[in-house]
């Protein structure tokens, strides 16, 4: 009994300045500015997001928040920087849902999707839209729906914001699960989009709800649906998808903050509850919902289950629609 209560003493021993060293790490930290990682150059969605959220995180930790802008190839440049990092701590990316979805778009990634990145939080989610032009015969979801199914034989046209894009998906998503044709025509971003929306040149639009919106309430378009589970604070009046006929119908596009794997738990964990308070923050709140976006915040665990679910709804879809992209 007394050779048993020694060695846990000396393990305890042993164990305690480990212990110690890592909390210590975890309290010192950050000494020094801490960049995020953002996949789109500046001045679109995500780099406002960054912005918003990093100047109350710069308030929080007392250091400087550096928004790093890395566009292109559909986010894989900023996801292999992510994964090239240093493990320590000083490097967020603001992943968005390509980071589930490029697997099975490219036929080759220079970084592990699952692998090389540990989870921190969700910060937002927001909604694809559904917006024709006025001329359009359609008034609503159900007659869209209708019309399309009226024109199998020459198929209602739709714009998105690019290939690949969650705006793309949910179309596919819609086709597949309303059982209705449509062809894509996939532009680079959404104003020129819009340009040809707006005449009637593209029969409907997929976006992201928030460069929509003053377009929408100005009466150049109309908006037909959101594709999200509930309806955007943004536009209160426009129903979802689900509740005008298509039940269970929910498609989000989503922002999360990573970090590059074997980072530190003591410092995930931190990253993560300084995360929740910033989106806690009435102010930064205030300004990411007048953006049209849900605020979340989630746990790592929460948000790795939520990146799992979208591997296993979006696979499928893109391997049935074909969408591939060869570098």
């Amino acid at each position: 009994m007394l050779t048993r209560r020694r060695t846990l003493q000396l393990a305890a021993s042993g164990l305690a300045p480990a212990l110690l060293g890592r909390t210590a790490f975890a309290q010192a930290w950050p000494n020094r500015p801490v960049r995020i990682i953002v996949p789109f150059p500046p001045g679109g969605g995500g780099d406002t997001i960054a912005r918003i959220v990093g100047a109350k995180l710069t308030e929080i930790w007392g250091q400087q928040i550096i928004v790093e802008n890395k566009g292109g190839a559909g986010g894989n440049l900023a996801s292999d920087a992510t994964a090239r990092s240093a493990p320590d701590g000083y490097t967020l990316f603001l992943s968005g849902d390509f980071l589930v979805t490029n697997q099975f778009i490219y036929p080759k990634l220079s970084y592990d999707p699952e692998a090389d990145f540990a989870a921190v939080s969700l910060v937002v989610r927001f909604p694809v839209v559904i917006v024709a032009p006025k001329s359009s015969p359609a008034q609503n979801f159900k007659q869209f729906l209708e019309l399309a199914r009226s024109r199998s034989s020459d198929p209602l046209t739709y714009a998105s914001p690019g290939y690949g894009t969650s705006p793309h998906l949910a179309a596919e998503l819609l086709k597949r699960e309303a059982n209705i044709s449509l062809t894509h025509v996939p532009y680079r971003g959404a104003a020129p989009a819009i340009q040809d929306l707006i005449p009637g040149r593209v029969d409907s639009f997929f976006n992201n709800i928030a460069p929509t919106v003053p377009l929408m309430r100005q009466g150049q378009i109309r908006g037909i649906a959101v594709t999200s589970a509930k309806r955007a604070t943004a536009m209160p009046d426009l129903p979802t998808a689900a509740e005008s006929g298509l039940p269970g119908f929910d498609v989000s596009g989503w922002y999360a903050f990573v970090t590059p794997a074997r980072t530190p738990p003591e410092i995930i964990a931190k990253m993560h509850a300084d995360t929740v308070i910033a989106l806690s923050d009435p102010t930064t709140r205030a300004k990411l919902e007048d953006l049209a976006l849900f605020v979340e915040g989630s746990s790592p665990t929460q948000l790795e289950n939520m990146m799992k679910a979208e591997r296993t709804k979006w696979g499928p879809v893109i391997k049935a629609a074909g969408i591939s992209i060869k570098e």
